[in-house]
């Protein structure tokens, strides 16, 4: 659900909030939280590699199960929680043997809910996690391995699923939200349902102080610049650059794929996501 505000500040006259009526008014679960440091857009060599990143609330890591490897052990989910490391909520799962682990929270999952993981006689049922060859066709799950036992890689984000399309010679076709269609091995674990929070893409911050909150620093642009700080920088009153867009360091900005030629998994591609 989206929350909108009467226009009492400059700040609240757009603002568009998510409602977050149905998470659970409780602190996360002390032993499955790490420390979180700020990189600040740094790599392991101090030197900035994503741009505009830094400052923000600080956070504490939440220790997600994306294996789903508790098998045969039913769980039920006590709360549904916000995490500030991803747009999608979690879920505390306690099992039967007073382990407590964080899920994905997919959408329809409720507080009491029971939830299972294992490779037979499991329910078909939103939040239970099983092989994709005991998954019946065009079911749509979420949290996907690509290499079975490696953990859930694709389709983690809010509102994000995949179809399952077809089996064969120990390979599923899935289809992604891009379009691409992909094999992975049968063996592969996955999640049934879609994840929740799905209205998460259409909250408007409304001011700069929220993205700041999150860790976004202003962009400035580079024609605004001088000529010592951008290629496009610099000129008579307000230019429009006087060449190609590009980089700070000359690249032109032209939508060049960057995708790896010939990279080993292109094999496992049965087609190509859509072009823009």
């Amino acid at each position: 659900m989206l929350k909108k505000y009467n226009p009492v500040t400059p700040g609240t006259r757009f603002r568009v909030n998510l409602d977050y009526h149905e998470l659970s008014a409780v602190e996360p679960e002390k032993s499955l939280l790490d420390p979180l440091h700020k990189k600040g857009g740094r790599n392991n060599n101090g030197r900035t590699t994503v741009w505009q990143r830094g400052g923000g609330h600080k956070r504490k890591y939440r220790r997600l199960d994306f294996k789903r490897d508790k098998f045969g052990v039913p769980g039920r989910v006590a709360t549904i929680e916000y995490d500030p490391n991803r747009n999608a909520h979690i879920a505390l799962v306690v099992y039967a043997d007073g382990e407590k682990r964080y899920i994905l929270a997919a959408k329809g999952l409720r507080i009491g809910d029971s939830v299972r993981s294992g490779h037979e006689g499991v329910e078909i049922r939103t939040g239970n996690a099983m092989p994709l060859a005991s998954i019946p066709m065009g079911t749509a799950v979420h949290n996907v391995e690509l290499t079975p036992g490696r953990g859930g890689k694709m389709a983690r984000s809010a509102g994000a699923s995949v179809r399952l399309m077809a089996r064969d010679s120990g390979m599923a076709a899935l289809k992604l939200p891009s379009g691409e269609m992909r094999q992975v091995p049968d063996a592969c674990f996955a999640t049934i349902g879609v994840v929740g929070n799905e209205q998460h893409e259409n909250q408007q911050f409304g001011k700069a102080g929220k993205s700041r909150w999150v860790g976004r620093r202003p962009n400035v642009r580079g024609v605004a610049m001088n000529p010592v700080d951008h290629p496009m920088g610099g000129g008579e009153g307000r230019s429009s650059g006087g060449r190609h867009p590009c980089t700070p360091w000359g690249k032109p900005t032209k939508g060049y794929k960057t995708r790896k030629a010939r990279k080993a998994s292109d094999r496992h591609i049965i087609k190509s996501r859509k072009k823009k």
